[in-house]
Protein backbone atom coordinates (compact mmCIF):
# COMPACT_ATOMS: atom_id res chain seq x y z
CA UNK A 1 0.00 0.00 0.00
CA UNK A 2 1.07 3.87 -0.39
CA UNK A 3 2.67 5.06 2.26
CA UNK A 4 0.27 7.10 4.80
CA UNK A 5 2.26 10.48 5.80
CA UNK A 6 1.07 11.24 9.40
CA UNK A 7 -0.02 14.93 9.64
CA UNK A 8 -2.57 17.17 11.41
CA UNK A 9 -3.15 20.38 8.97
CA UNK A 10 -6.50 22.08 8.91
CA UNK A 11 -8.92 21.58 5.81
CA UNK A 12 -12.14 21.88 3.91
CA UNK A 13 -14.93 19.96 2.66
CA UNK A 14 -16.29 21.48 0.04
CA UNK A 15 -19.51 20.75 -2.06
CA UNK A 16 -22.50 21.70 -3.31
CA UNK A 17 -22.71 25.72 -4.10
CA UNK A 18 -20.10 26.75 -1.67
CA UNK A 19 -20.95 24.33 1.10
CA UNK A 20 -17.93 24.03 3.27
CA UNK A 21 -17.42 21.78 6.80
CA UNK A 22 -13.88 22.28 8.37
CA UNK A 23 -11.97 19.25 8.50
CA UNK A 24 -8.19 18.00 10.32
CA UNK A 25 -6.53 15.94 7.61
CA UNK A 26 -4.80 13.11 10.08
CA UNK A 27 -2.97 11.22 7.14
CA UNK A 28 -2.73 11.62 3.94
CA UNK A 29 -1.33 9.77 0.95
CA UNK A 30 -1.32 9.83 -3.16
CA UNK A 31 -4.45 7.82 -3.26
CA UNK A 32 -6.29 9.09 -0.07
CA UNK A 33 -6.80 10.44 3.33
CA UNK A 34 -8.21 10.08 6.92
CA UNK A 35 -10.39 13.13 8.18
CA UNK A 36 -11.34 13.90 10.87
CA UNK A 37 -14.71 15.70 11.58
CA UNK A 38 -17.16 17.54 14.41
CA UNK A 39 -19.96 15.02 12.79
CA UNK A 40 -19.86 13.10 9.50
CA UNK A 41 -23.41 13.63 9.49
CA UNK A 42 -24.39 15.97 6.40
CA UNK A 43 -20.84 15.05 4.97
CA UNK A 44 -21.24 13.85 1.17
CA UNK A 45 -19.75 10.84 -0.07
CA UNK A 46 -18.02 12.72 -2.75
CA UNK A 47 -16.68 16.11 -2.77
CA UNK A 48 -13.69 18.32 -2.77
CA UNK A 49 -11.24 17.64 -0.15
CA UNK A 50 -9.10 21.46 -0.27
CA UNK A 51 -6.06 21.80 2.10
CA UNK A 52 -5.43 25.74 1.80
CA UNK A 53 -1.61 25.63 3.58
CA UNK A 54 -0.48 23.33 0.64
CA UNK A 55 -2.47 24.34 -2.70
CA UNK A 56 -4.67 20.91 -2.75
CA UNK A 57 -7.52 20.63 -3.94
CA UNK A 58 -8.74 16.66 -4.49
CA UNK A 59 -11.78 15.27 -6.03
CA UNK A 60 -12.45 12.81 -2.98
CA UNK A 61 -15.22 9.66 -2.67
CA UNK A 62 -15.81 8.60 1.04
CA UNK A 63 -14.81 4.78 1.48
CA UNK A 64 -16.13 4.77 5.44
CA UNK A 65 -16.81 6.16 8.17
CA UNK A 66 -16.47 5.46 11.92
CA UNK A 67 -18.04 8.46 14.35
CA UNK A 68 -16.20 11.54 13.37
CA UNK A 69 -13.44 9.79 11.09
CA UNK A 70 -13.88 9.35 7.28
CA UNK A 71 -11.61 7.55 5.19
CA UNK A 72 -11.58 8.78 1.26
CA UNK A 73 -10.27 8.02 -1.77
CA UNK A 74 -8.97 10.24 -4.07
CA UNK A 75 -10.83 10.03 -7.69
Amino acid sequence: SMARHRVLKGGSISFGHGATIDCQVRNISETGACLEVETSIGVPDQFTLVIRKDTVSRLSRVKWRRGQRIGVEFC
